[in-house]
């Protein structure tokens, strides 16, 4: 289990928990998912917009690498 690797389509990440009414603790998941799946490295997939550059910043801090 140790290289595994997670692919995220951020946008249906965020509309899904969004839909639930839910909130996502993005560090927190990447925790989970290297704790209980092995994750190596996941990779996000998310939109540039120029204005959330801290949300980026925040998601390669807590280890995903955005694409």
């Amino acid at each position: 289990m140790e290289n595994n690797y997670a692919f995220i389509d951020g946008a249906n990440l965020h509309k899904g928990i969004e839909n639930l009414g839910w909130h996502l603790d993005y560090a927190r998941f990447r925790v989970w998912l290297r704790e209980k799946y092995g994750v190596a490295r996941a990779y996000i997939f998310i939109g540039f917009i120029p204005s959330k550059k801290e949300l980026y910043l925040q998601l390669e801090k807590a280890g995903y690498v955005l694409v």
